[in-house]
């Protein structure tokens, strides 16, 4: 448990330096959400005739005078239940507790977690919506940059280095698609469920989560406080464990690079990408990579974290319900995903050393078998045999694709042939045949294949990426737009309460 300390007091730091920048719109922290479920209680409850009208105004004045006076700075802002209501007596007198019939700090206080860490997926949202967009554009310009691709850890491919990043993209739109389960889940109230098997009292949960701008309401009354408050925090966990896998993949990938005299692609020096070794001037050390993917392994284990604190526990314990600790874990994704941001944004590419690393790698050695089977017939396991040798070859020799002596080519040929036993003698790609299967640019424009890095399919993909991403950011403002009305007109009511205090 140390290790998941230490990524906690991580991305707790992450987080005061987020909130160091926030707006200064009311915090909607613990105790902005149970002074809004009093609120919504004072209301409904007076519609409904739970509370008596002729001190339904006084309660609501006094209620909103203590949460006025929270607005203060330095002024106490609790977060439970029981350290709140102290301040709500104090202000409102002993009869502003008849605003708790029929309720608990189990419902209350899974409903303040529901609505805290519903907001903070929406926050998420948005800067994984702006990751993915970066990404997308930067597709977009590199559809004809060609570079390697790498499998266990060798050069296997050319690849457009756009259709390279769509395939990022569609990682990140499975954490997109994941993230709006999650909040599915989440955004349902747990309000009237009381303990865990409702009240006697006859309380209007559908108005409460209306007020509250949630969907709908948690149907069974055990599972809002016992079951599902301890395993949204582990599915938020999961999702920030998924991002943070897709951002270390690719900081990886390009850190690679930096064991290289000579990379084809690096971060452009200077706005915090690299810094100056301390002892060896020649070196810049991409601490940009660093960071992030330091982050990225704060996420991993806080989120992991999550399972291991609801593990082995019986149902009603609070171990992994910490608005803190659960909130830190989307904070601390948001700040790995804006250093993802920034090393899209400071990315340099050198297309022609990249292609030159293609080519000292033979990486296109595969077309060759494959035009001898497409075109000519010749059994696929040949083809690559004969490829494979022609390689040895030129790696024994030191010979590039763009030099390998054409005779030598057909005298390799005729050696597979005769060594495999297969009839024929010539090579039956001509001088020119040969050389073109050994174009990396070529290659990839040739691909026919759906979802390949050939143009036409390029230009599909780009498409759908850049509908998914309106389709992504409609689904966030109308969320948001759903809760701040619901919010809004919880004030107007709860002001026409006010107004009969007067």
């Amino acid at each position: 448990m140390l290790g998941t300390r230490t990524a906690f007091a991580a991305l707790l730091a992450m987080a005061c330096a987020a909130t160091a920048n926030a707006q200064s719109a009311p915090k909607r922290d613990e105790f902005y959400w149970l002074g809004e479920i009093n609120k919504a209680s004072a209301v409904i409850n007076t519609d409904e005739g739970l509370l008596d009208p002729a001190l339904a105004p006084r309660i609501a004045a006094g209620l909103d005078s203590m949460l006025k006076a929270a607005e203060k700075p330095g002024a106490k802002r609790p977060t439970l239940v029981i350290t709140f209501e102290p301040l709500l007596i104090e202000a409102a007198g002993v009869e502003a507790t008849l605003l708790h019939a029929g309720r608990s700090s189990q419902d209350m206080l899974a409903t303040v977690r529901a609505a805290i860490m519903r907001d903070e997926l929406l926050r998420l949202d948005e800067r994984l919506r702006k990751v993915t967009a970066t990404m997308v554009r930067l597709a977009e310009k590199h559809v004809d940059t060609i570079v390697p691709n790498y499998t266990n850890g060798v050069a296997a491919q050319p690849n457009s280095y756009g259709h390279y990043l769509l395939g990022h993209v569609a990682g990140l739109d499975r954490d997109a698609q994941r993230l709006r389960e999650a909040f599915a889940r989440l955004d349902r109230s747990p309000m009237g469920t009381t303990v865990l098997n409702g009240t006697s009292w006859p309380l209007n949960r559908n108005r409460m989560a209306s007020y509250l701008g949630f969907a709908e309401t948690v149907d069974n009354a055990y599972d809002a406080a016992q079951i599902a408050a301890a395993e949204l925090p582990v599915e938020v966990g999961a999702l920030a464990t998924s991002i943070a896998l897709h951002a270390g993949a690719f900081v990886e990938d390009v850190m690679t690079q930096y064991a290289q005299p000579r990379p084809w692609i690096l971060l452009a020096e200077g706005d915090g990408n690299t810094y100056v070794s301390s002892a060896m001037p020649q070196k810049r050390n991409p601490g940009l990579l660093n960071s992030t993917r330091s982050q990225a392994s704060s996420v991993i284990t806080a989120g992991i974290g999550r399972v291991i604190q609801a593990h082995n526990i019986p149902p009603g314990m609070s171990d992994v319900k910490s608005v803190r600790d659960n909130a830190a874990v989307i904070t601390g994704t948001i700040a790995m995903l804006d250093g993802w941001d920034r090393i899209l944004n400071g990315l340099v590419i050198d297309p022609a050393r990249a292609l030159e690393e293609l080519n000292s790698d033979w990486t296109a050695s595969q077309e060759i078998a494959d035009v001898l089977m497409r075109t000519y017939k010749l059994p696929f396991r040949v083809g690559h045999h004969f490829a494979s040798e022609v390689v040895d070859y030129a790696k024994v020799n030191n010979i590039r694709p763009t030099d390998f002596p054409y005779a030598e080519a057909q005298r390799i040929y005729k050696a597979t042939l005769k060594e495999m036993n297969v009839t024929g003698s010539e090579l039956p790609l001509s001088e020119a045949e040969f050389r073109a299967t050994l174009d990396p640019l070529a290659i990839v424009r040739n691909r026919a294949t759906a979802g390949g890095p050939q143009p036409a399919e390029m230009a599909r993909m780009l498409g759908l990426a850049k509908q998914k991403l309106a389709q992504q950011e409609q689904w966030t403002k109308e969320r948001r737009g759903r809760i701040d009305t619901a919010l809004a007109a919880l004030d107007r009511d709860f002001g026409k309460l006010l107004e009969r205090a007067k």
